[in-house]
């Protein structure tokens, strides 16, 4: 296997040089392909469709990919038992580095997925199997692609008009992001096409999404054209009525899209919105006293030890692999409890998400963007900055992904890793005269990513915690997507006029967190638990005071049954078991919990809605499955299918299919899919760009230790606090604290 690069790369270009240096092994079997690897994998497939004469006539390279080993071979060659402490069990085979890797011959518009096998004896890459997709199956759209938008509608004659019509008069005041189709029938799913929502710009560096146009092109990626324009009808009348005939529905492709949209132009909003410091005019500016320095330090360095992409820290270890479909992808996580290395999860990771926009006026409802599945959370993510992204004591891990030209691009800081305060971890107080109090304060590590989705931008954080927990904390800040109104148009009832003439429609975000569990070894089950009163009535024998409830479990055990609803009147909850296993006192099976009060949040369109359709994932809050493992690794990785672009239906390899017929879930190694979100009604103060909105996701161990697991993490003196003097704010150390001896 190729040696991994060391590339300096600068970001979003692709690599121009790579090193003919050749290593045999590889320190982690999950290690994503390194840009050395992936140069490599593209000129082998490049070779092989030559010698073999495919006939493709040119390659756009979209994907490329480890298909990981077997889920039983990773675990021995990692000496991870997978059984409640068992032995080890040994390898059956060898490991293989394998690669997979979709392109598009632009020419003819096929797309193709190719099965690699890196050789070792040849130092090469070899092609096992090369497929034609189905003409209406694409790979994920990628960034060149979203760039490429911009220049192919600046090109086009009919935008250059219809911009100077309303004032834009200059080509590079056009701006367009584009966006995936969504849905729109009016087009064979053969041709490879996206949608952009337009915009103006004034400025360099000016926000452009003040200045929304009112059309909507329509463009072949491949052919680099722009196919249609459409112009959205707007409710114009007191009664607020939509303008035009059709009402939401399509107008055919034949007809003049303005004339059904039943309107006339409408120029775009020209008051500025800026966010920049050195845009804002005077009427933003001075509205606070500068706060202070906040240096978070760490004289004796971090508490954690990376070896390669392996992280340990507290009894945590675990591997770390930048993915350019999922971001950040934890493996093998397990935990040194008292010197038993304790698996707990297999792979975690953001398998999908779906943005669903509520206003029903063509061609809005077109707007349900996959994240992940569609665009890739890794290829949009950020070059992270030392002391602005992450703050602190940092290390960062690198990412690449391929681009069309088969070279990789490089981010040398693509995920953040650092340790943070979490405030109190635990803390008593004896009340009693002459009694001790001791506190103890936690911390969290952190391994966190910031992704940019054309306007939005998602930080996603996974923290590991003292006292066994784990959580995934997203946080969606920004900018709102807006739509024009005209003046006097009033957006409601699907959207708020957060600036004059600025619509932000109400939307959703769903995502789909993907958990790979081996509490205590492969063989799980999961537990659905509601919170239930008693129904013997008050003054009864079994219930006088009628204070009695319960919780009333039900066993996940068929896939027929694996799709489950939150119900938040029950306190409803998940748990995943190893029924192997049961805690000493309490006698329950050893276990994690699933924790998301305020997070679980399903679809709010109607069933056979397009967004029904094409996310069925995410119409439930849990989905459990039973892992199938193939040529290719696991077949059980993609809620909403491989391959997501264009489809109009959910496919055969997405949950909806998975969760069908009786196989056995009761300890069985399970997949775990868990839907959460939420419904963002957008407000004036998310307006130019918005305050971070958080949604936490989080697995607490119930009755998988003894006790309480930070027991014995030792209380923390922070020397460095100090009194503040009383008048000017400033600080100073004052000798002693008042309960010194007794907290700390």
């Amino acid at each position: 296997m190729p040696e991994n690069s060391t590339s300096t790369v600068p970001s979003a270009l692709p690599a121009e040089k790579v090193t003919n240096t050749i290593a045999t092994g590889f320190s982690h079997p999950l290690d994503p392909l390194s840009p050395q690897e992936i140069e490599e994998v593209s000129l082998a497939i490049r070779l092989h469709a030559v010698e073999h004469q495919f006939g493709i006539q040119a390659f756009k390279f979209v994907t490329s990919n480890i298909i990981a080993p077997p889920k039983r071979d990773v675990l021995a060659f990692l000496g991870i038992p997978i059984t409640p402490g068992g032995q080890v069990e040994p390898s059956e085979s060898k490991l293989l580095r394998r690669a997979e890797s979709d392109f598009i011959d632009p020419v003819t518009g096929n797309n193709y997925s190719v099965a690699l096998t890196y050789q070792e004896k040849e130092q090469r890459w070899k092609v096992d199997t090369i497929d034609k997709l189905p003409e209406a199956v694409h790979p994920q759209i990628t960034v060149e692609e979203l760039i490429e938008c911009e220049k192919i509608v600046r090109q086009d004659e009919r935008i250059l008009k219809l911009a100077a019509d309303v004032g834009i008069t200059e080509p590079e005041q056009i701006c367009a992001d584009g966006w995936s189709i969504g849905w729109d029938s009016r087009w064979p799913n053969s041709v490879r096409i996206q949608q952009c929502l337009m915009y103006a710009r004034f400025g360099e560096h000016e926000n452009l999404y003040a200045h929304p146009l009112d059309f909507f092109p329509v463009i072949d990626g491949n052919a680099g054209k722009v196919l249609h324009i459409d112009f959205a009808p707007h409710r114009l009348s007191k009664n607020s009525d939509l303008s035009g005939d059709l009402g939401t529905v399509p107008p055919p492709i034949e007809r003049d899209a303005l004339e059904a949209s039943g309107r006339p132009r409408i120029p775009p909003p020209l008051a500025k919105a800026d966010y920049l410091p050195d845009l804002l005019d005077d009427s933003q500016k001075g509205k606070r006293e500068l706060l202070k320095p906040l240096h978070i330090v760490q004289p004796d360095g971090v508490s954690f030890r990376m070896t390669g992409s392996v992280l340990e820290w507290q009894n945590w270890k675990m591997h770390i692999a930048f993915s350019g479909r999922e971001g950040i992808a934890l493996s093998t996580i397990t935990y040194n409890d008292g010197g038993e290395i304790r698996p707990i999860i297999y792979r975690l990771s953001l398998a999908e998400m779906v943005v669903p926009y509520a206003a029903p006026e063509h061609p809005h409802p077109r707007k349900f963007a996959f994240d992940v599945g569609e665009y890739g959370m890794g290829t949009q993510a950020n070059e992270l900055s030392l002391g602005c992204d992450c703050v602190g004591a940092i290390q960062y891990l690198p990412g690449a992904f391929v681009g069309h030209d088969g070279k990789p691009i490089v981010l040398k800081h693509a995920i953040c890793i650092h340790e943070e305060d979490a405030g109190v971890l635990w803390k008593h107080t004896d009340y009693r005269v002459g009694g001790r109090a001791l506190a103890v304060r936690s911390r969290r590590l952190v391994i966190s990513m910031v992704c940019t989705v054309a306007n939005y931008e998602y930080i996603l954080g996974y923290h590991f915690y003292l006292d066994g927990t784990i959580e995934l904390e997203t946080r969606l800040t920004g900018i709102l997507n807006a739509y024009l109104l005209a003046e006097g148009e009033s957006p409601a009832p699907y959207g708020i006029e957060v600036a004059p003439r600025i619509n932000a429609q109400y939307h959703q975000h769903i995502f789909s967190l993907r958990v790979d569990p081996m509490i205590d070894g492969l063989n799980n089950t999961v537990v659905e638990s509601d919170i239930v009163p008693v129904l013997d009535p008050a003054g009864s024998k079994n219930n006088f005071a009628g204070n009695a409830f319960i919780s009333q479990e039900t066993r996940i055990t068929k896939t027929r049954d694996g799709a489950r609803i939150y119900d938040a009147t029950k306190d409803r909850r998940w748990r995943i078991v190893n029924p192997s296993k049961r805690h000493f006192s309490s006698k329950q099976e050893v276990a994690y919990g699933i924790v998301a009060k305020g997070a679980w949040e399903t679809l709010k369109c109607v069933e056979g809605s397009w967004a029904h359709e094409r996310a069925a994932f995410a119409g439930k809050s849990v989905w459990v499955v039973k892992e199938k493992e193939g040529s290719r690794g696991t077949e059980r990785m993609w809620p909403a299918g491989k391959y997501v672009p264009q489809t109009r239906s959910n496919p055969e390899d997405s949950v909806l299919s998975w969760t069908q017929g009786e196989e056995n879930l009761e300890n069985e190694d399970v997949i775990v899919f868990l839907t959460i979100g939420l419904n963002h009604v957008p407000r004036p103060e998310d307006w130019p760009v918005m305050p971070s909105e958080h949604l936490r996701i989080a697995f607490k161990p119930i009755g998988f230790f003894k006790e309480n697991p930070s027991l014995h993490v030792a209380p923390t003196d922070d020397s460095r606090s100090v009194y503040v003097s009383k008048g000017n704010g400033d600080s100073s150390r004052t000798e002693g604290h008042t309960h010194r001896n007794a907290c700390c």
